[in-house]
């Protein structure tokens, strides 16, 4: 193996990724090096990288969290393994993690936050949390596609189990994007009917066709002509009147005040979108309406193997949603995802020579 180590680094605000070279890092006990296949491009490193949210480590880092590649040293139990690194790595012996809330465990490691992430030739990590990924499912998808397991398919998945979505609930996504679509399909598979909502009708349109039961272009419409337009696709599709799980997956701040606006008797409205700008909302809606709002933090690494089995037993599709690229293009990637040109989640695919 090569000694070497490369990363594309973040080493000021808004300005270029700069490409480092370094010695592979000495590993702990517990530690393993990972080869990267892919690493994904989320909206919270757009965060970091142009709109000033202040990572843990300082810069330069190597930003990226929703990763995938093969274990290649360290732990002799984990080797040659294939693997998802959970984007939010627990100690798994805290307060938190023994109630069952590891995804926001205080003692937590990001890769791309906390420490050196994926967009870079291998990532050392705690072996501990790590996910393997069957055979089986290896068969049906290249392990670099897989990356986005790590936080675009977990983070859905964790919320629509966590807003205790039943069958026949009706479920409003509202930004069916990178990670909005995986909202919508899995909601679908958990038996709710599912309303897409978007200012994108190529988006809507991906949504639709993979079994979305309506969709709405919102764009331009103020927060009473969409509920009105719900009311009536509501009836079209036969779902309920009450209960509407709102999931608010823009992180826009219209998106936002939009899922507010959209609560009604017993809702429960969940934010897995980041903004930082500031909703002026009425919390007493939430009284009225015997309502709840739930927030969520990336997903509890315990629940990733039950993520696997919806792939491996193809309920979710994953091919159609995923685009790749040659890391080296990181830079033109980051813009392009900034000026909202991509439709698919893109991942980067280590190219270092």
């Amino acid at each position: 193996m090569n000694n070497k180590l490369y990363q594309w680094q973040m080493v000021e605000l808004k300005q270029e990724f700069k490409l480092a070279e370094q010695n592979i890092p000495e590993l702990k006990e517990g530690e393993v090096l990972v080869k990267v296949a892919g690493c994904g491009v989320c909206h919270t490193d757009l965060s970091f990288w142009h709109y000033g949210v202040q990572t843990k480590h300082a810069l330069p880092l190597t930003l990226g969290h929703e990763i995938s590649g093969v274990v290649v040293a360290g732990d002799k139990n984990w080797l040659n393994r294939s693997v998802i690194i959970p984007a939010v790595l627990p100690c798994g012996e805290c307060e938190l993690c023994k109630k069952g809330r590891s995804n926001i465990c205080r003692n937590q490691l990001m890769p791309g936050n906390d420490f050196q992430g994926g967009f870079a030739s291998h990532i050392k990590v705690p072996s501990r949390f790590l996910c393997p990924v069957p055979d089986s499912v290896l068969k049906q998808y290249p392990l670099e596609q897989l990356a986005v397991i790590a936080d675009a398919i977990s983070t859905p998945y964790q919320v629509i189990k966590k807003s205790e979505l039943e069958p026949g609930d009706l479920a409003i996504v509202i930004g069916v994007g990178g990670v909005g679509v995986y909202g919508a399909l899995i909601a679908k598979i958990f038996g709710a009917k599912v309303i897409a909502l978007d200012i994108n009708d190529e988006k809507l349109g991906i949504a639709k066709a993979n079994g979305v039961d309506a969709t709405l272009n919102i764009k331009g419409l103020d927060p009473k002509a969409i509920k009105d337009k719900l009311k009536e696709l509501v009836k079209e599709i036969k779902g309920p009147k009450f209960g509407w799980k709102i999931f608010e997956f823009s992180g826009t701040k219209a998106g936002q005040d939009l899922a507010f606006n959209l609560i009604t008797f017993t809702s429960t409205l969940s934010i897995v979108g980041f903004t930082m700008d500031k909703v002026e909302v009425r919390l007493s809606n939430l009284m009225a309406f015997d309502a709840k709002l739930i927030g969520t933090w990336g997903c509890r690494a315990e629940l990733y193997p039950e993520v696997l089995d919806l792939i491996a037993s193809d309920k979710l599709k994953i091919s159609q949603f995923v685009q790749t690229f040659p890391m080296s293009k990181i830079n033109e990637v980051f813009k392009n995802t900034l000026d909202h040109k991509y439709t698919k989640r893109s991942v980067l695919v280590p190219d270092f020579n």
